[in-house]
């Protein structure tokens, strides 16, 4: 799960010193407006676009001396306990390999990586070298997401799950005025590793897999379009993903195509089903009783709502990951496997079936 219980928030609090590497993801602003904290420290920002340098220099007015347009220098120089990685996609293999070496901890953006090779290769290098490597994605600290997660953690009544429907994305990043420098590499389709799929069907495959606890899919069916292909020809923008397992199915919706914004989703299990509209506001209804409409709150949920506190806390060893909760690496390897998995079969046209062992 993504919250923790009073023991955990009364440990002592450790400080810690973070890097940015990569500025051109949209998220990148996040830590220097609201998630950089009394507990952390900027040790350095890495970005060879010196355009985007200059814009965050004078945004947040930044010092000269905090800017490196060489990683390994950086890393070298400032040794930060972690780093928080805001570039493309493909380019998260590059950040593992230069700070798992020195024993830096990674937070990569998400998903994991751009196809399951790189995600197998940054697994092996934090293994190796005894590093953090979490993904971050804006569902993990949605109070209603870990509401979700704690009603069916052991069924409460609500018996097997049987359908979880997600949907997530947007009218499209270009319809929604993302940078330049973030839709040059996110509509490419080997810098982000596809379009929308990969954009969007991240989220539900991480919330699938948390709900299931880890459980192995038996196949993927994917059917991808691109209804926009004069904004996007390199990368589709629409993707429906099939996951299907032995006792359940479920269904990720991916799209640049949605009216408005959303990420949101369906559980339905034997006796009851949660419906979550936003990141607080969800409905509830269970064993033929009425529907109930709720907020979930972040202090009656225990949730950690700042993502690099969470990171923070995992590398002082004041917060321990449960298995297959959203942040972690195990986590995001099923991901990885489902996507690849998806992709596979939206360009052969058929289901794939996921081999029994990994």
């Amino acid at each position: 799960m993504i919250y923790f219980g009073a023991t955990s928030i009364l440990q002592a609090q450790e400080k810690k010193s973070f890097a940015v590497v990569g500025l051109s993801h949209g998220h990148s602003p996040w830590f220097f407006e609201w998630g950089k904290t009394a507990d952390m420290s900027l040790a350095a920002v890495y970005e060879p676009n010196l355009d985007l340098v200059e814009h965050f220099q004078q945004r947040y007015e930044l010092l000269d001396s905090v800017f490196y347009t060489d990683l390994q220098e950086m890393l070298e120089q400032t040794k930060p306990d972690g780093i928080l990685v805001f570039g493309a996609v493909k380019h998260h293999l590059e950040a593992v390999e230069a700070a798992a070496p020195l024993g830096i901890h990674v937070m990569v953006e998400k998903p994991l990586a751009a196809n399951l090779a790189d995600a197998q290769k940054m697994a092996a290098l934090a293994e190796k070298h005894h590093i953090q490597l979490l993904v971050n994605y804006e569902t993990s600290w949605y109070a209603s997401t870990s509401a979700a997660l704690r009603r069916f953690e052991e069924e409460e009544g609500m018996g097997q799950i049987r359908k979880m429907v997600f949907h997530h994305g947007h009218e499209g990043p270009m319809e929604i005025g993302v940078g330049k420098e973030f839709l040059d590499w996110l509509t490419d389709p080997v810098l982000n590793g596809g379009g929308a799929l990969m954009d969007f069907g991240c989220y539900g495959a991480n919330i699938m897999t948390s709900l299931m606890h880890g459980e192995r899919p038996q196949s993927v069916t994917a059917i991808t379009r691109t209804y926009k292909p004069e904004v996007y020809p390199k990368v589709e923008d629409e993707a429906t993903i099939i996951v299907d397992y032995p006792a359940a199915q479920g269904i990720i919706q991916a799209s640049w195509n949605w009216p408005y914004g959303r990420k949101d989703m369906e559980i339905y299990a034997q006796y009851g089903y949660m419906i979550t509209e936003d990141a607080i506001h969800y409905r509830l209804r269970q064993h033929k009783a009425p529907e109930q409409e709720a907020i979930a709150e972040e202090v009656r949920e225990g949730l950690i709502p700042n993502p690099f506190e969470y990171f923070r806390l995992v590398i002082s060893n004041e917060y321990t990951q449960e298995s297959f909760s959203p942040y972690t690496l195990e986590n995001n390897l099923m991901v990885m496997e489902i996507l690849e998995a998806a992709k596979r079969s939206a360009k052969l046209g058929q289901k794939v079936y996921l081999d029994k062992e990994p």
